[in-house]
């Protein structure tokens, strides 16, 4: 049977989840994340140089403290989207989703029929590899893959009326440091247009009774964002994690 997918059953009952970014390509790292107990974890194919093997393993790794595995795929693309769910991701994250266009193209890539046109082998892994029934492996697939577009753009911005039409995406995703970019403050993540414009998607979304997620530097900023509705948070990356540790662990040592 496809594992069941606790953090879209999470948020779909209206309670916050916490994950982070997964830049190192080390399938312990997973492991740490999950018992650590951190809900679930975006494996990131956009920004960092990964194989599909190491993809694999750190879903395998997931399975293992029943994190759930979530991709950021490099783009919207059928093959990227089609790999990333066959390996047995529950749910994929997919970059600069500026159109009505845009997300009806992702849900065609992530849903089987009626709901979209995954490409159908039942051998693949999130299949477990042939044994599944047929028929019920394309309805529970269907049921627990969870869909998050990014909200980065301008573009998207102006689109997302349109774009939050779509039934089958459960999440829209706010990248502050691209929208920043689109906005031509880049990298000023106080700056009052940048937060009016989170605010706005936020808003959007909520009424439109669709999730939002987005990524907070540290824990007090995800309890913010938390209370003005946003219930799939991130909080920095697993190397951000390592970096300041290790960093307070020297500051320490050195102190007289």
């Amino acid at each position: 049977m496809i594992r069941q997918n606790k953090v879209k059953k999470k948020i779909k009952d209206g309670k916050p989840v916490i994950g982070t970014f997964v830049k190192m390509n080390e399938p312990a790292s997973v492991e740490i994340l999950g018992l650590a107990g951190f809900d679930f974890f975006v494996a990131d194919n956009e920004h960092i140089s990964r194989d599909k093997e190491t993809m694999v393993n750190m879903i395998r790794a997931a399975e293992v403290t029943e994190i759930t595995p979530i991709i950021r795929v490099r783009e919207n693309s059928f093959i990227e989207i089609l790999q990333a769910l066959d390996a047995g991701a529950l749910g994929v994250q997919v970059p600069n989703v500026d159109t009505k266009e845009g997300v009806e193209e992702v849900i065609r890539s992530a849903k089987y029929a009626p709901k979209g046109q995954r490409g159908f082998s039942p051998g693949n892994r999130s299949a477990g590899y042939g044994t599944m029934n047929k028929q019920e492996f394309v309805k529970e697939a269907n049921e627990q893959t969870l869909v998050i577009c990014h909200c980065e753009t301008e573009t998207s911005m102006n689109n997302l009326d349109q774009i939050l039409l779509e039934d089958e995406l459960d999440v829209i995703f706010i990248g502050p440091m691209d929208l920043s970019q689109s906005l031509g403050i880049i990298g000023q993540g106080d700056h009052p247009k940048l937060l009016e414009s989170i605010d706005s998607i936020i808003e959007k979304v909520l009424a439109a009774g669709k999730d939002v997620g987005m990524v907070a530097p540290n824990p007090a900023k995800a309890k913010e964002l938390i209370a003005k509705g946003v219930n799939y948070v991130m909080i920095g990356t697993d190397h951000g994690m390592l970096g300041s540790k290790a960093r307070d662990f020297v500051a320490e040592m050195k102190e007289d």
